[in-house]
């Protein structure tokens, strides 16, 4: 339905329009509900409506991994030694798969073809040959930091009590005198101390592992 102007009422069905709702229906309900039909009843319109502009499930799932990695940040690749621009790009990696964690497990199990992620791990990897790593080992240390952000991004997401050894302390004695010892705070607080000690220790061994393979072949 038009006004007198002929401008539409409602947004014009579209990818981008199909991609955001999908990515809003994620993050309110789950990937576990996620599907066609109901993505088009939220739209209002009739599953087949949805593959006039997009090929199926797998390409609506790609639209919502463009739209999370467009919220991702490379740009400290282009101007920092690759690791401070690792650490740059791995907070906003973080942040931004926090901001919609119910995604991680749809996207960290379907294939990738975007070519907006395509091009962020080309932005990656193209710094860490500059860097000198060796050819053979920038997918192996792109997938070890994605793993390990993918996981603290699920941290932030959290229950504030993730782990109550009430009760327990006589099974587990040197683990809850550790959890007893540790630092209060929100689970925010929690979650960025562990990230950032996480994320410094991650680059350092890279750092030194690089150091170590360049060594060995001088």
């Amino acid at each position: 339905m038009t006004t007198g102007r002929g401008r539409p009422r409602t947004p014009v069905l579209g990818a981008e329009l199909i991609a955001r709702e999908a990515l809003a229906m994620i993050d309110a309900e789950g990937a576990g509900v996620f599907s066609l039909p109901r993505l088009a009843g939220r739209l209002g319109v009739r599953t087949a409506s949805l593959y006039h502009h997009l090929d199926g499930r797998a390409a609506v799932i790609e639209g919502v991994r463009r739209l999370v990695v467009e919220e991702m940040d490379v740009a400290a690749f282009g101007s920092l030694a690759w690791p401070d621009a690792l650490a740059a790009w791995a907070r906003s990696y973080r942040d931004a798969f926090a901001r919609h964690p119910h995604a991680i497990d749809l996207l960290a199990t379907t294939t990738i073809s975007s070519p907006a992620t395509l091009a962020m791990y080309e932005a990656v990897v193209t710094a860490l040959a500059r860097g000198s790593w060796p050819q053979e080992r920038l997918v192996a240390v792109l997938t070890s930091v994605e793993s390990f952000l993918l996981g603290s991004a699920l941290d932030l997401a959290a229950p504030p009590l993730m782990i109550d050894a009430s009760g327990h302390a006589p099974r587990v004695p040197v683990f809850a005198a550790a959890l007893a010892a540790a630092p209060t705070g929100d689970k925010a607080a929690r979650a960025e101390r562990a990230f950032e000690a996480g994320l410094d220790a991650l680059v350092r061994g890279l750092v030194d592992q690089l150091a170590e393979l360049r060594g060995g072949s001088a």
